[in-house]
């Protein structure tokens, strides 16, 4: 709670999001003639090149009124073993592990990226980073390594968002 405290979002921002999960699902299901991409990096490392890429999109949109883009901010890397394993867990890419920071980054971010009126896509890996985050995020994803996970299938249920499968 204190981090969404820190990080709130208004009125404005809560109608855009609600307004941005109600286009998708009616796009789903086939109520709008529109385009779904989900589009953008495998994963985020850099918030100044993130913030970028998200006012290219928004520029880009313009131009496609009949595509719906989200923007792919996936946090979390699904490593079983080795590698890095994200943003949120190692936010500065050094091996510190300093989660604290990761995951108000994070949470800094959508809320940029809200403001800009981006609709953003997560993919949810770690079953406790979505009650920072779910907030702000119209579109989840549950990756292919996860989604035979029944407490992924789980914590799909229980999000506010359309939710795709890999």
């Amino acid at each position: 709670q204190e981090l969404i405290d820190k990080y709130p979002i208004d009125s404005n921002d809560i109608l855009f999001i609600e307004k941005s999960r109600k286009e998708i699902n009616d796009i789903l299901v086939n109520k709008q003639d529109k385009l779904l991409v989900v589009i953008g990096p495998c994963s985020i490392h850099n918030l100044d090149l993130a913030i970028d890429y998200a006012k290219y999109i928004k520029k880009f949109q313009e131009n496609y009124p009949h595509l719906f883009i989200i923007m792919r901010v996936y946090f979390e890397k699904p490593r079983s073993r080795h590698g890095w394993k994200g943003f949120i867990y190692d936010p500065d890419l050094d091996e510190s592990y300093n989660i604290n920071k990761g995951i108000k980054l994070a949470r800094e971010l959508l809320v940029k990226l809200t403001k800009l009126q981006i609709p953003i896509g997560c993919e949810f890996l770690d079953s406790i980073s979505p009650q920072y985050l779910a907030d702000l995020v119209s579109w989840g994803a549950i990756g292919a390594r996860t989604s035979e996970s029944q407490i992924h299938r789980q914590l799909a249920s229980g999000l506010s968002m359309p939710i795709g499968f890999k």
